[in-house]
């Protein structure tokens, strides 16, 4: 991975982990200030919102730790699977959590469950994009089997020169 790629893919990072930081601290703000005027339930959808907001920083803060490894050259080592770990479930419950506002936005579109239809449908393609990180722990799983294999069978090799 490139100085370039690693760069440009932190800035991503700090502009994605400012803005949720934004969207939180707009959201618990609006929870003390702003009332309910009974059209939608604002309280429940904001404060998933607050928790989905979470998912992303979580996922945003592994991200960037696994880039450090892959620059030091240390990706490939059991310390990557908390992070992976860390990926799967903030986007696990990302899926969850818009199942949530789902569920919340539901009872209004009771004149077109079409909307819900959909809505559930992308929480299903959220856990699907968890299952492939799933997918993907599992080949760093083997190349870390790998490695340790090689590993071995060098020092075994040394031995016998």
């Amino acid at each position: 991975m490139g100085k370039l790629a690693v760069r440009a893919l932190r800035a991503v990072l700090v502009v994605v982990l400012t803005g949720t930081v934004g969207v939180q601290v707009l959201m618990v703000w609006a929870l003390a200030t702003d009332p309910e005027d009974g059209s939608l339930p604002l309280t429940p959808l904001r404060l998933i919102t607050i928790l989905g907001m979470v998912s992303v920083q979580v996922t945003g803060v592994c991200v960037w730790r696994l880039v450090t490894m892959v620059r030091r050259g240390t990706v490939f080592s059991h310390g990557a699977f908390r992070y992976v770990d860390g990926i799967i479930g903030a986007i696990t419950s990302a899926s969850l959590l818009w199942f949530a506002v789902t569920a919340v936005n539901a009872p209004g579109q009771r004149d077109d469950p079409g909307v819900s239809v959909i809505m559930a449908g992308i929480g299903l393609a959220i856990l699907g994009v968890a299952l492939i990180v799933l997918v993907l722990r599992t080949l760093l799983a083997q190349a870390v089997a790998r490695d340790v294999e090689a590993a071995q069978m060098q020092a075994e090799l040394n031995e016998v020169i």
